[in-house]
């Protein structure tokens, strides 16, 4: 989130954003984009993501477990009946792990397939950004803020012609974007600006 300050600061200070670049605003667009057209794969993605967190979580407790065997036994390992099972259980759950990760790494390589489809857009409205953001310095009073933007691209989206093929719907989504920042961009320049 950007920080916010009292106007009398901000007009003595300049606020750089240090967070925003080509490819990072493309990948947030893209969730964004893709959250909106395919509820879906965003909703698998993020399951896979908290799954792969909780079966980390489940190694991690289990190779401290192991630990805490190894350390504590005295003599021979083999011999103790309660070590035996403790690192028998751990080999079950790592292979059931690793067999889950293999699976989610495939399903998340599908999600991923059918996430770059959508990556046109998002490159487009990332190029659109950088390039409002360079009408700041034309003048100081042209500053559109990440929030501002994301807005207009969100409300395209629900706007836009819907269309079933995704090469089709990203054309009249990309249409549209472009259209309705060209406007929203241009309803606040100062006339003498309006030729350039």
């Amino acid at each position: 989130r950007n920080p916010h300050y009292p106007p009398e600061v901000c007009t003595r200070v300049c606020l750089l954003n240090f967070c925003i670049t080509p490819t990072g605003l493309e990948d947030q667009l893209l969730g964004v984009v893709v959250a909106k057209e395919r509820p879906d794969l965003e909703e698998d993605k993020a399951r896979l993501i908290v799954a792969g967190a909780e079966n980390a979580r489940r190694l991690k407790e289990t190779e401290d477990q192991i630990l805490r065997v190894l350390s504590s036994s005295q003599g021979n390992i083999l011999d103790d009946g309660e070590a035996v099972e403790i690192l028998q259980a751990a080999k079950k759950l790592s292979d059931e792990i690793a067999a889950k990760q293999k699976d989610a790494e495939r399903t998340e390589a599908a999600i991923d397939r059918a996430r770059t489809g959508y990556a046109p857009i998002a490159a487009h409205a990332s190029v659109l950004f950088f390039c409002v953001e360079k009408l700041a310095s034309i003048d100081p009073m042209y500053q559109y803020s990440l929030a501002y933007f994301f807005s207009l691209f969100n409300r395209s989206i629900d706007e836009s012609p819907k269309a079933q093929a995704v090469p089709k719907r990203l054309e009249l989504l990309r249409d549209h974007f472009t259209f309705f920042l060209y406007t929203n961009v241009c309803r606040s320049l100062f006339e003498k600006d309006k030729l350039l």
